[in-house]
């Protein structure tokens, strides 16, 4: 779905080093504290003139996928970086969703024509493998299960999800009928906010969706059947819903979102799951930020450290979404990922940044 890009003022300056995280507390009176360490590094991996909603960890390399035609990586070490650019009929792709195997990088465009490209992570060769034309293409969003098999998620051109199937390592892609999936509501779709409405793990897939209904799409077998269930989240609008969402195990999931028309909205924008996805419930309400475009949870935290990027800025919660804690003001990050426990890469508008806590 079709974000409309608002401008925010960053309120942290590139410059600083260190941010002091502050013990707030929250409106039952506990606090909230990140947990090791009590300090935060932030600096500066990329600068450029680019949006960037899609960006995947490869060793020491961050990979990115952004507006204008614009790809490359970044080494968390500064010893290499390298900027590719795409460009197909002097149509300039934007790219919101990358995926990669362990020989190429994979991105997909939004809008008509769908382009999905392969590229060799040396850089040497890009490849098109796939192309879609029509009026209401839309890829929203893209993963590999493994190194063969891989999924891409669009908005519906018929009475379903657009959904691509990989099975051969990426070199072609095939697109799955409406006869085998689950159909789609008038005014739902997918946000591609920050290539995060698609979690795999091991042969379970799940997919969110927002709009005018926000449900929850479950494949327990990459793809080849579907199950459906609804969601409490704030919905019923074009821009409201599920944006991001992710599982730290089978079990335990979250995601956020609310209304990105109503940034400051901040209730009945943050669900949980225990079960898999099979029932969701409403936390946090009226605490925390607003809308959220993208949340994960901290590697070898059980399930109960998360991170989110948004409007309202980076918030961190130590309770499995229960409180939520303020540790950086930038309100034009879209997307997150973990190098590790201790280290988070963000991507937004014109910069890739670094949080080593």
């Amino acid at each position: 779905m079709k974000i409309r890009l608002l401008l925010f003022t960053i309120f942290i300056c590139f410059s600083c080093n260190k941010l002091k995280p502050t013990t707030d507390t929250t409106e039952n009176g506990s606090s909230v504290t990140l947990t090791n360490p009590n300090a935060v590094t932030i600096d500066t991996l990329l600068t450029d003139k680019i949006s960037i909603r899609a960006i995947t960890v490869d060793s020491n390399r961050i990979w990115y996928a952004g507006s204008n035609g614009k790809y490359g990586y970044v080494a968390l070490d500064g010893s290499k970086a390298f900027k590719g650019h795409i460009e197909k009929n002097d149509l300039k792709p934007e790219f919101r969703s990358i995926a990669q195997t362990k020989a190429y990088i994979f991105m997909i465009s939004i809008g008509n024509p769908g382009l999905l490209y392969r590229v060799d992570k040396d850089g040497s060769h890009v490849q098109l493998v796939y192309e879609e034309k029509g009026e209401k293409v839309f890829y929203d969003s893209m993963q590999f299960w493994n190194d063969q098999e891989g999924i891409v998620v669009g908005d519906p051109t018929d009475n379903c999800f657009s959904l691509l199937i990989t099975r051969d390592g990426g070199a072609t892609w095939r697109k799955i009928g409406c006869d085998q999936l689950p159909g789609i509501t008038e005014g739902e779709a997918f946000f591609a906010a920050s290539n995060t409405n698609i979690i795999v793990k091991e042969s379970n897939t799940w997919v969110v969706s927002g709009g005018k209904r926000s449900r929850v799409f479950f494949s327990p077998d990459k793809g080849k059947s579907w199950k459906v269930v609804d969601t409490p989240i704030v919905q019923g609008e074009a821009m409201t819903g599920i944006f991001s969402a992710d599982f730290y195990d089978k079990n335990t999931g979250f995601a956020v979102g609310g209304n990105y028309d109503k940034p400051n909205q901040n209730h009945s924008n943050k669900i949980r799951t225990t079960d898999g996805g099979k029932t969701w419930q409403i936390v946090a309400e009226n605490k925390g930020f607003g809308y959220g475009s993208c949340v994960q949870f901290f590697p070898g935290s059980n399930g109960k450290e998360l991170l989110t990027v948004g409007a309202s800025g980076v918030y961190y919660s130590a309770d499995f979404g229960e409180n939520w804690q303020k540790i950086a003001d930038y309100k034009d990050l879209f997307t997150i990922r973990f190098v590790n426990r201790k280290t988070i890469v963000a991507a937004g508008n014109n910069k890739i940044v670094r949080f080593q806590f």
